[in-house]
């Protein structure tokens, strides 16, 4: 059985998308098809988006010595 998208982990998402762009790009499957590749390749694109856009959420955070997470800013 195939993992659901939140099941995927990023870099199996990228490799998912990157093979479906390939398949598009040569242009040898059928309308009907390349709409439902299309369809997928955008689900898979915002899945990738959000782990990207969470992964930059926690990097930007920083654990404080009392284990508290606050966000990390630069003083100048």
């Amino acid at each position: 059985m195939a993992k659901k998208e939140e099941e995927k982990t990023f870099e199996e998402s990228l490799v998912e998308l990157e093979n479906i762009v390939k398949e598009l790009e040569a242009g040898n499957i059928d309308l009907d098809n390349a709409i439902n590749k299309y369809s997928d390749a955008m689900k898979l694109a915002k899945s990738c988006s959000d782990k990207l856009n969470n992964a930059t959420e926690k990097v930007n955070q920083i654990l404080k010595e009392n284990g508290i997470l606050e966000d990390f800013e630069i003083e100048e």
